[in-house]
C-alpha cells in the first residue's frame, strides 16, 4: 500500500505523489468551476461589445467572479483531530501542526487555488489592536470579567499572575517595538514551518517551563497575533476556497471563543468536527451553543477518530444516535448531515506510510473495509480505496453540494442576471442609434438622468428608512425580552430564596434569553428581507417606467431583473459563554458572596447586564448594521447598472442618425451575433 513521499526542499512540508482521487466527491464543485469559466468568458466577451460607459458595471462583474471564493469554518472539540483534518482536506498531510494543543490563539485562513502543482504563496499576519490587547491585559479578557463579577479572588488572581507573565514574555520578546505593532500587519510572499512557529504557535497555555525551553524566535509575535491567512496553489480542490481553522472554545481568557464567533457570522458552510470516542455530550456547551444558532443546512458534522474504535462499521449507528439526540436535547442542528471518518488514515495515505500506522488503527481499518467491500477487500487494496475509507470524498461531496446550492448557484445567477440586464441594454442602443428621431421623446437627455437619480436617491432613502424603523422595534423588544428575562429570573431567585435560603446555590438557565432574543432576531430579518425586496421590485418598476418614457418601444427588449435580498447572517453572537453558564463554579462563586435578599435581587440584575451587554451590542447593532450593509449594497449595484445604460442610451440618442458611420452592415452583424451568442450564455445561469 505505499506509495512514494516527496518533501518540498524549500519548506519542509510533506507532499505526495498520490493518491490519484484527492478531488472524489467534489465533482459538482467542478461542475461549478467550468460554469464560473464558462460565464467569465461570456462577460469578457461582453466587455469588448459595450461602450464605455458600461465599463464598469462589468469591470465589477468580472472582479465579482475573480474574487469569489467561499468560505469554509471549521470548528471542533478539543483533540476531535480538527487540524489534521484541514491538511488532509488541503492534500498537505503536515501543512498546518496538528501535535501541538492548542496550536494557535487565531483563525487561520487558508486561502486555497487550484493548481498542477503545490506551491506556498504568500501569507499575511494581523496584529491586535491596542484595545484588544488592553482587554486581554487589563481585565484578562472576557473570563477575568467574568471572574471579577463572580467575586472569584482566587482564580482571578491566577488570572492576572497569567497575564502579568504574558505581557513579560511578549515585551521580552519583541522588545521596543511591542506598542509600534499593533494594528499592523505582516506580509510574506512565501511560508514555512517557522514562519508559522514565528507567528501562531503558542504551545501549552502560557506555560512558562515550556516557553523557557523553546528558541527564542519561536512563538515571538504569537501572543500579539489577531489572524493569519496563508495562500497556497493546491491539487486537491478544483475551485479556490478559503478553509477556516478556527482556535476552539475552550482557553483561559475565552480570546479564542470570541475570534471563533467572528469567524462564524460571515460564514455560510460549516464544519464541525467530533471525536468518535467521546461523540457530543452536555460537557461541550460551548460548542453547542455555537452551532445551535446556526441552520442544519449549514452545518456538516464531520465524526473523525473512527480509527480508535475497535469495530467502526457496528459502532457508527449507535455514536450517530447519541449525537442526533444531544443536538436534539439542546436546540442544536439535529437534521445536519452527518459524515464519519479518519483524517489519521487521510494523512497516512498522503504521506505514503500506511504500513507503518498504529496497529489499532489498521485493525480498525481492516474491519472497517472488511465491511463495506466485504469479499473484494485484500491486504493490496489501493490507496484509493483508503481515501475512500478516510471519509474524505464523502464529507468534500457534503461541502461542495453546499458550497454550490448555497452560495455558487446563487451567486451565478445573481451575476448572469446583471449580464443579461447590460447586453439587452446594448442591443436596445442599437435600436436607438439606427431608429433615430423615431425614439426621440419630450424628456431631453439630462432630464432622463436627473429623474434617474431623483428616483434612486428617493429609493435609498426609503429603504434607509424602513430599515431603520424596523430596526428601531427589534432594538425595543429585544430590551424588552433582557428586561423580561432578567425579571422571571429575579422572581425565581426570591422564590428560591423563600423556600430555602441562601445556603443553597440557586441555577437558572439562560436558554430562554438566547430563545427570546434569536427569535426576535429572526423576525427583524424577515422584515428586513420583506421590505428590502418591495423596494427592489419598486426600483425595477419604475426604472423600466423611466426607460419607456425615454426611448419608447426600442428599449423593451432590456431585461431587468429583480436583485436577490441577500441572506440574513446567523445570529453567532448569541453563543457567547455568560457567567449563568458556569453552573457549577462561577456561578456558586457569586452565589456565595451575596448575602440579603435585596442584594441578590439588585447584583443579579447588574451581572446579568453587565454580562449580556456585549452580546446585546452585537445583535442590536452589530449584526443590523451587517444586514443593513447588504441590503442597501444590493440595491445601489442595482442603481449602478442601470445608470450606466440610461448613459449609453442618452449618449446614442445624441448621435441620431451617426449609425452607419459607426458601423458597417458585416460589422453589424457580427456584433449583433456576438451579443446572441453571450445573452445565450447569461440566460441559461439567470433561469
Amino acid at each position: 500500500m505505499n506509495i512514494e513521499a516527496k518533501f518540498d526542499t524549500a519548506t519542509e512540508i510533506r507532499a505526495s505523489s498520490g493518491p490519484s482521487n484527492l478531488r472524489a466527491g467534489m465533482e459538482k464543485l467542478a461542475d461549478f468551476a467550468q460554469d464560473t469559466e464558462a460565464l467569465e468568458d461570456a462577460i469578457d466577451a461582453l466587455g469588448e461589445l459595450v461602450g464605455e460607459e458600461s465599463r464598469k458595471p462589468i469591470d465589477r462583474l468580472k472582479n465579482e467572479l475573480a474574487t469569489f471564493e467561499p468560505r469554509v469554518t471549521v470548528l471542533g472539540q478539543v483533540k476531535a483531530g480538527k487540524t489534521a483534518l484541514i491538511n488532509a482536506i488541503a492534500g498537505w498531510s503536515d501543512l498546518l501542526p496538528s501535535d501541538v494543543n492548542p496550536w494557535t490563539s487565531v483563525v487561520t485562513s487558508l486561502h486555497l487555488t487550484p493548481a498542477k502543482e503545490r506551491a506556498e504563496k504568500g501569507a499575511r499576519f494581523r496584529f491586535m489592536t491596542e484595545d484588544e490587547w488592553a482587554r486581554l491585559t487589563t481585565k484578562g479578557g472576557r473570563i477575568g470579567e467574568l471572574a471579577d463579577r463572580a467575586g472569584a479572588d482566587s482564580e482571578l488572581a491566577k488570572i492576572q499572575e497569567q497575564i502579568e507573565r504574558m505581557r513579560a514574555m511578549s515585551k521580552a520578546r519583541l522588545g521596543r517595538n511591542f506598542e509600534l505593532l499593533m494594528g499592523q500587519e505582516h506580509e510574506y510572499s512565501y511560508f514555512d514551518k517557522n514562519l508559522l512557529e514565528r507567528y501562531i504557535c503558542l504551545g501549552d497555555d502560557f506555560d512558562v517551563d515550556a516557553q523557557d525551553a523553546i528558541s527564542d524566535d519561536q512563538g515571538r509575535f504569537a501572543d500579539i497575533t489577531r489572524s493569519a491567512e496563508l495562500f497556497l496553489n493546491c491539487q486537491s480542490v478544483p475551485f479556490r476556497m478559503c478553509l477556516r481553522d478556527t482556535p476552539g472554545v475552550n482557553d483561559t481568557f475565552m480570546v479564542r471563543e470570541l475570534v471563533t464567533i467572528q469567524a462564524l457570522r460571515d460564514s455560510r458552510v460549516c464544519i464541525v468536527v467530533l471525536s468518535a470516542t467521546q461523540a457530543l455530550t452536555s460537557v461541550d456547551m460551548a460548542l453547542l451553543r455555537m452551532i445551535s444558532n446556526l441552520k442544519s443546512r449549514d452545518v456538516i458534522i464531520f465524526v473523525n477518530r473512527i480509527d480508535e474504535l475497535s469495530d467502526p462499521a457496528n459502532q457508527m449507528s449507535e455514536i450517530e444516535d447519541s449525537i442526533r439526540a444531544t443536538l436534539k436535547l439542546n436546540g442544536g442542528p439535529e437534521d445536519a448531515q452527518l459524515v464519519f471518518g479518519s483524517a489519521y488514515w487521510a494523512n497516512m495515505v498522503l504521506t505514503g506510510e500506511l504500513q507503518s500506522m498504529h496497529k489499532a488503527s489498521a485493525d480498525a481499518l481492516v474491519s472497517f473495509c472488511r465491511a463495506v467491500l466485504g469479499e473484494k477487500f485484500t491486504r493490496n487494496t489501493p490507496v484509493g480505496v483508503i481515501w475512500e475509507m478516510s471519509g474524505l470524498p464523502q464529507l468534500m461531496e457534503a461541502v461542495s453540494d453546499q458550497i454550490v446550492t448555497s452560495l455558487g448557484a446563487p451567486f451565478l445567477k445573481r451575476v448572469a442576471s446583471s449580464a443579461t440586464t447590460i447586453a439587452t441594454s446594448q442591443q436596445a442602443v442599437r435600436t436607438v442609434r439606427v431608429e433615430g428621431e423615431r425614439v426621440a421623446s419630450d424628456l431631453s437627455s439630462e432630464q432622463i438622468l436627473a429623474a434617474f437619480e431623483r428616483m434612486a436617491e428617493d429609493t435609498v432613502a426609503t429603504l434607509e428608512s424602513q430599515l431603520s424603523r424596523i430596526f428601531d422595534d427589534y432594538r425595543i423588544r429585544a430590551d424588552r425580552a433582557h428586561a423580561n428575562f432578567v425579571e422571571r429570573a429575579t422572581h425565581s431567585l426570591l422564590g428560591h430564596l423563600e423556600n430555602y435560603g441562601d445556603e443553597h446555590v440557586w441555577e437558572y438557565d439562560p436558554t430562554g434569553l438566547r430563545v427570546l432574543l434569536r427569535s426576535a432576531y429572526s423576525a427583524v430579518g424577515n422584515q428586513a428581507r420583506k421590505s428590502a425586496k418591495a423596494i427592489y421590485e419598486q426600483a425595477v418598476t419604475e426604472t423600466a417606467e423611466l426607460l419607456f418614457r425615454g426611448f419608447g418601444p426600442a428599449v423593451e427588449g432590456i431585461q431587468l431583473a429583480v436583485p436577490d435580498v441577500p441572506q440574513v447572517p446567523a445570529p453567532v453572537s448569541l453563543s457567547q459563554t455568560i457567567a449563568l453558564d458556569f453552573n457549577d463554579s462561577w456561578w456558586s462563586l457569586w452565589w456565595r458572596r451575596m448575602r440579603g435578599y435585596k442584594a441578590f435581587a439588585k447584583k443579579f440584575g447588574d451581572l446579568i447586564s453587565a454580562e449580556t451587554e456585549d452580546f446585546m451590542v452585537q445583535m442590536k447593532d452589530v449584526q443590523t448594521a451587517d444586514i443593513q450593509a447588504e441590503l442597501l449594497g444590493e440595491l445601489e449595484h442595482f442603481l449602478e447598472e442601470q445608470r450606466s445604460i440610461l448613459i449609453s442610451l442618452t449618449s446614442d440618442a445624441e448621435r441620431q442618425g451617426n449609425a452607419k458611420s459607426l458601423f458597417d452592415a458585416s460589422e453589424n452583424e457580427n456584433r449583433e451575433r456576438q451579443l446572441e451568442d453571450t445573452l445565450e450564455t447569461f440566460r441559461r445561469y439567470a433561469t
